[in-house]
């Protein structure tokens, strides 16, 4: 049904049946230092033609520039398909819907990228997914304090080689809850998690141990002895993963062994554009004896009284559906739409498609260190990467890239940004999306850079 707003005289119907003479009374209680002003601030309606003009010029804004930029959002191919039938009709909605009779196709997709998840991961479920990436670990984290009744503690160590962002956001959920994130460094040789680190934390009360595998650097993690060393402690194993790279690498269910605990990452390389920001959606998946702290929703599959295939919402422990107190999570949205895109990249690609993908992304990040060996740019770490790498300039990062930028070319992620006393070193992603002219551009563009900026900084 088209929305049709309010007349003037409705509107003053209303406010004369609550007693009140104008829309301010209603929320005189706010202090005017929260509130924003008046409505009639808001420019004046436009013509359509008059938007079709100005939405041209905003998107005329965005350059398409050969991008080698990645931590943590990802330039992937997406076959056309993709959106062409996620934006049907059937499937055009933000949300997974409620009424199961209504909604069996919807509720099916789901069901099958539940199904992908789990196998991609080798964990025994996945929920319905999450708002995205940083605050699925955030969720994992509360998940493993409930869940791991062994710990008396709500001491969670937190590696410095996650994701910037994701320990932020984290914290920022987490922290008024009485939990304790505990920065773990991480080696500077290998660029990995300090093993030597962790045995400080040996024969303490931990509740739960954060994996990423590849972490922030690209460097992959030694996940085996991570996951063993922290089962020994009585501590669970919180992987945080990126799907495209599970392709090639051992599944967090396998590592070590028993296996991480619970899963999560962003399902954005999965089928979402760049899209200046978003949205993407966070997936989680976890060990069946923890499935009932898990957050979100999970859609099963049953047979109803003739013997047909029907698909229905199982576990709803979210605040919508149980009590608030009672709930896993108060975090309400679900990027359903973003989850049905990424459930028909999976379809179209398969797994082969998608181990080739893992496999050119690799190749490429090889590719680059080549190109960039004659220039003195050599990786920073010794560890072994998937499709991002971090390399040490011969000069200040900041320069460097801003010069690049003005060559169209995006130079990657100056890690001093979010890691003092790093600052000659540079973050790059390769994904399949690039070919060997673009490599070579980019070394191109690098050298003419450096000699640049020699002298500067």
């Amino acid at each position: 049904m088209p929305f049709i707003p309010h007349t003037e005289t409705d509107i003053q119907d209303m406010l004369a049946a609550i007693g009140v003479t104008d829309m301010e009374q209603l929320f005189d209680e706010i202090p005017a230092a929260l509130r924003t002003g008046p409505l009639n601030q808001v420019p004046e309606a436009m013509s359509e033609m008059e938007v079709t003009r100005l939405m041209h010029r905003r998107a005329a804004r965005d350059d398409v520039e050969l991008n080698f930029i990645g931590a943590g959002a990802y330039e992937h191919h997406i076959p056309a398909a993709v959106w062409q039938i996620t934006t049907r009709g059937e499937f055009y909605s933000a949300y997974t819907p409620y009424q199961a009779e209504a909604s069996q196709g919807t509720l099916q997709l789901v069901y099958e990228y539940q199904t992908m998840m789990a196998g991609l991961t080798g964990m025994d479920v996945s929920n319905a997914s999450l708002y995205d990436g940083a605050s699925a670990l955030a969720e994992a984290v509360l998940m493993s304090v409930r869940a791991n009744r062994k710990a008396k503690s709500r001491k969670v160590l937190m590696p410095t080689t996650v994701n910037p962002v994701y320990r932020s956001v984290t914290r920022a959920i987490v922290g008024g809850q009485g939990i304790e994130l505990v920065d773990v460094p991480f080696d500077p040789a290998s660029g990995r998690i300090s093993l030597d680190a962790l045995k400080a934390f040996e024969g303490e009360d931990i509740n739960a141990l954060v994996i990423p595998q590849p972490n922030f650097f690209g460097v992959m993690e030694e996940v085996d002895a991570l996951t063993d060393w922290a089962h020994a402690q009585g501590a669970q194993v919180i992987g945080v993963v990126n799907p495209v790279s599970l392709a090639l690498l051992k599944p967090p269910g396998q590592w070590g062994g028993k296996g991480a605990d619970i899963v999560v990452g962003e399902g954005q390389p999965l089928g979402a554009p760049l899209s200046s920001g978003g949205p993407y959606f966070g997936f989680m998946c976890c060990r069946k004896e923890h499935v009932r702290q898990m957050p979100g929703r999970i859609v099963g599959r049953t047979m109803d009284a003739d013997g047909r295939t029907g698909f229905v919402l199982t576990l709803q422990a979210r605040e919508q559906h149980i009590r608030r107190s009672k709930a896993t999570s108060n975090i309400c949205t679900n990027q359903g739409l973003v989850v049905t895109a990424a459930t028909i990249h999976m379809a179209l690609l398969g797994p082969e498609g998608l181990e080739r993908v893992a496999g050119h992304c690799h190749a490429n990040t090889h590719g680059l260190v080549e190109r960039l060996k004659p220039l003195g740019v050599t990786p920073a770490f010794s560890g072994e990467a998937f499709h991002e790498l971090a390399f040490k300039l011969p000069r200040p990062v900041r320069p460097v890239l801003d010069a690049m930028a003005q060559q169209g070319v995006l130079g990657g992620y100056a890690l001093g940004d979010d890691y003092p006393g790093l600052d000659d070193l540079l973050l790059v992603c390769a994904t399949e999306t690039k070919t060997e002219a673009d490599l070579d551009r980019y070394a191109e563009v690098m050298k003419a850079a450096l000699d640049a900026c020699r002298g500067k900084g």
